[in-house]
């Protein structure tokens, strides 16, 4: 019986998320062939030329590198064609053109951060946790034309705990999807997956995850404060959720909840004893940690021993 060892792989990915799913192949025995990754892009107040993250691991390993500005360009695809992948894998990367992911004899594969078909889009742990989830997951699935629509291999189940933001569900799935990505690529060379459609998913109403915009992120204080909190915890670290104090954009990045009767409408904020808090429509939103525009963040306490009105 194949193995993951037998099948030559051509990896696409970016960003760190995508890292841990190289290296879980790299240390599974797969044959990585090459890893597509975006192009360097000036980064910093210099502007330096930046490698992504995941061309930094590949460099650091040996694996050679293709940076395509655009995917359909003929050489780009007659390169790819060139390593004769038995199989593409896809992590955290933009659209592909059906040139390239219809190109090896198993398909490509990607790693999506949700319960598919829940939370199709480029934002899946941020809207999981700004919806209010209690349970998330990863998805492994053959692509297709109509983005993160492409038929299941394997998914696997993940609580979602009232303290986690987008910041800690993100490595949490980002090791799961690793581990998931492995296992589904041993099973490909197998021969002992069964693919199912998302449409044979029992039926549920079906929630998307857009990519975000800065209307997302500004707070609508007439909102019930455990909405807002959960909006806070889905932007942070970032880009995080927005308000406005003394006249100045201030990002929060942690918060809890007071459910008392306020006796100021929504959007106002009491400062006393230490603590910052904003009413919303049911409650004060207590801030925990936050950042003013152009200063450090700061725990709240902190934060206000400095701040005047």
């Amino acid at each position: 019986m194949k193995s993951i060892r037998d099948l030559g792989i051509v990896f696409i990915g970016t960003p760190d998320f995508a890292v841990a799913s190289l290296d879980a192949l790299i240390k599974a025995g797969a044959r990585v062939l090459a890893v597509i990754t975006a192009p360097d892009k000036p980064a910093g107040r210099g502007m330096q030329l930046q490698q992504s993250a995941v061309k930094q691991y590949a460099v650091g390993n040996g694996l050679p590198v293709l940076q395509p500005v655009k995917l359909k360009e003929p050489e780009f695809v007659a390169q790819v064609r060139a390593l004769a992948a038995d199989l593409h894998v896809v992590v955290a990367f933009r659209m592909l053109p059906e040139a390239i992911w219809n190109m090896p004899p198993l398909g490509t594969i990607n790693v999506h951060a949700s319960l598919l078909p829940q939370y199709r889009g480029a934002a899946p742990i941020n809207w999981a946790i700004i919806n209010g989830e209690t349970e998330t997951g990863v998805t492994t699935f053959k692509l297709k034309h109509e983005i993160d629509t492409g038929d299941i291999l394997l998914q696997r189940r993940m609580p979602i705990s009232a303290n986690d933001d987008a910041g800690t569900l993100h490595d949490l799935l980002m090791h799961a999807g690793a581990g998931l990505l492995v296992e589904t690529v041993d099973g490909l060379a197998a021969g002992t997956l069964q693919e199912l459609p998302q449409d044979q998913v029992p039926d549920r109403s079906i929630r998307h995850a857009p990519k975000l915009f800065h209307e997302h992120r500004l707070i609508d204080w007439n909102r019930p404060v455990a909405e807002i909190r959960n909006l806070i915890r889905g932007l942070a670290p970032y880009p995080a959720a927005v308000a406005t104090l003394g006249g100045k954009a201030v990002k929060i990045y942690k918060s809890h909840v007071e459910e008392v009767a306020t006796v100021v409408a929504p959007g106002c904020h009491v400062i006393a004893g230490g603590v910052l808090k904003f009413a919303g429509a049911d409650g004060f939103l207590v801030v925990d940690e936050l950042q003013m525009e152009g200063k450090k963040r700061l725990p709240a306490a902190e934060f206000l021993k400095g701040y005047r009105e």
